[in-house]
């Protein structure tokens, strides 16, 4: 099982700060995917983080990581 942490808006648009899948082992890229259309969100400019690390979009998450969903930020 991994844990997916939603962070800022994606929050709200999700309605929950975490979910947890027992899809593994995937890619960053799979799991975007998937979240997109389990969720209707878009995830084009969101960072990754597995394990407190950012991703790129081939690393492989493994049972038992816990990834981090980061939007773009903006502020003044």
């Amino acid at each position: 099982m991994i844990k997916i942490l939603f962070f800022a808006h994606l929050q709200e648009a999700i309605g929950k700060e975490r979910i947890q899948l027992n899809s593994a082992p995937l890619t960053v890229k799979q799991l975007k995917s998937h979240l997109e259309t389990e969720y209707n969100i878009d995830l084009h400019h969101v960072m990754v983080a597995v394990n407190e690390e950012y991703a790129s979009e081939n690393e492989l998450i493994h049972p038992g990581d816990t990834v981090a969903l980061i939007p773009p930020v903006s502020g003044g």
